[in-house]
């Protein structure tokens, strides 16, 4: 089990088996599909197992004991303890049981249980998603993930031979899915290279398409957190797009541990790589020096590659010093400031709401302001509704200031509604479709921008 919660708690809460909560856990009563696959026994036991893998905290215990009791973290290291001395029977009866819990508990024990499943018998607890239904696409992932990371070489058989089954999965870089746009093969290579990097390297160049391309960027990316230079030996044997995509996983990696020798290598490099690989060395770089990286974005060429690294090295500077990455992202010569500000002012308008509308009100009329005028609406909780109104009227865009202004009046008429639908009739900024809309309480508007035809007429 804890292979799995190394890898398991970021991609749970990314909503890996989100959609197994649409669906039930265990549909139907009749016997499981038998296991393809004989039960293995794991190599390595979680702290406090006994002899027999039962483990001594959670003896004699049950799903409904743990879920009372007081902490969230308890309860996951306890549900941790119960599956982990559980054998395949024993965990394909719980998973029966999992739909009568509370979707957010289902979510924490279903990920749980499926990943423990899945490292002893993967194909058993594959057989079981076959009885749920649609949910069943979504839990798929969290056991081919689980297989992967202590037999990949199975699981990667299993995936090859069987794609349809994880057509849900992603479907490679930028893909989306359960498990946040990485297609199974990606997946698979990551947990691979984590144990034997050349095998998984092999593996990912039998591949083609998009799982290779996908398998190739984990194995990079694994690699790299390691040993960028290793890493950067591999790229050099790549070609087109595969070898970008290296560049930028190494850099992104590299300029993290050591920014000066990425720097380097990078300025080694191609010129047409040079400014996506240097902007994702960046982007790692911020987390630990916003302002320093933020002086080497000058070193990008104007274009997406800039606007970029503006973006991430603003984003970071923004959880430390909100007012010093809003004058900085003001002074960058880029024509799309907006994704870079909305992300310094869902900072600052939670730490210092005062001093973000300060900002927001020395901004001349356009983009910039209207984007942080409309996340400040939407970020600032505590602000007076009547404020957020004036604000959210002064937005010249007409989408975001329709959004905003329903954003500020739902929030009037949830605590006063007298006032609001006062506020709401007289307004001069409301055509009478958006009056009517937030009277009855229906939703905002869609979509972004809008001087033309953006807002509700």
């Amino acid at each position: 089990m804890k292979n799995t919660m190394t890898i398991g708690i970021a991609a749970l809460l990314a909503g890996a088996v989100g959609g197994y909560m649409a669906g039930k856990a265990g549909g139907g009563s009749g016997e499981a599909p038998p296991a393809a696959s004989a039960t293995r026994e794991l190599k390595t036991q979680r702290p406090g197992a006994t002899a027999d893998g039962e483990s001594r905290s959670s003896r004699n215990r049950n799903v409904d004991d743990i879920l009372r009791e007081p902490g969230q973290l308890a309860r996951m290291q306890a549900l941790m303890d119960l599956y982990a001395g559980m054998d395949a029977a024993q965990l394909q009866a719980e998973a029966d049981k999992l739909d009568r819990l509370p979707m957010a508990q289902r979510i924490m024990a279903s990920f749980l249980l499926f990943g423990r499943w899945a490292e002893i018998d993967p194909m058993g607890a594959l057989a079981h998603t076959d009885r749920m239904g649609f949910g069943g696409a979504f839990v798929r992932p969290t056991i081919l993930q689980s297989w992967a990371s202590v037999d990949p070489e199975n699981a990667a058989k299993y995936f090859s031979e069987n794609p349809r089954q994880f057509a849900m999965f992603g479907g490679g870089p930028g893909g989306g899915g359960p498990m946040g746009g990485d297609g199974g093969a990606s997946v698979i290579a990551g947990e691979w290279a984590k144990l034997d990097p050349e095998a998984a390297l092999t593996w990912a160049n039998s591949l083609t398409g998009r799982d290779k391309s996908g398998a190739l960027s984990s194995v990079i990316r694994e690699i790299a957190s390691k040993d960028p230079a290793k890493a950067a030996e591999v790229a050099a044997t790549l070609s087109g797009e595969d070898q970008t995509r290296a560049y930028r996983e190494i850099a992104g990696q590299w300029g993290g541990s050591d920014f000066a020798a990425a720097k380097a290598w990078i300025n080694g490099l191609p010129a047409s790589a040079r400014d996506e690989a240097l902007a994702a060395a960046l982007g790692s770089y911020a987390l630990s020096n916003p302002s320093i990286a933020a002086g080497e974005v000058a070193m990008l060429s104007a274009g997406p590659d800039r606007d970029r690294a503006v973006e991430d090295v603003a984003q970071v500077w923004a959880r430390t010093d909100p007012a010093a990455a809003a004058a900085w992202v003001v002074q960058q010569p880029t024509d799309d400031p907006d994704d870079a500000i909305r992300g310094v002012m869902a900072n600052w308008a939670s730490q210092d709401p005062a001093g973000a509308l300060a900002f927001i009100n020395q901004q001349p009329y356009g983009e910039l302001r209207d984007e942080a005028a409309a996340t400040y609406i939407f970020s600032n909780r505590s602000a007076d509704p009547q404020e957020s109104v004036g604000l959210a009227e002064s937005i010249s865009d007409d989408g975001a200031r329709n959004r905003a202004l329903w954003m500020s009046y739902s929030r009037w008429m949830r605590e006063d509604p007298e006032a609001a639908r006062v506020s709401i009739q007289q307004s001069n900024a409301l055509s009478d479709g958006a009056r009517e809309r937030i009277l009855e309480g229906r939703g905002g508007w869609g979509g972004r921008g809008g001087r033309r035809g953006g807002g509700d007429r």
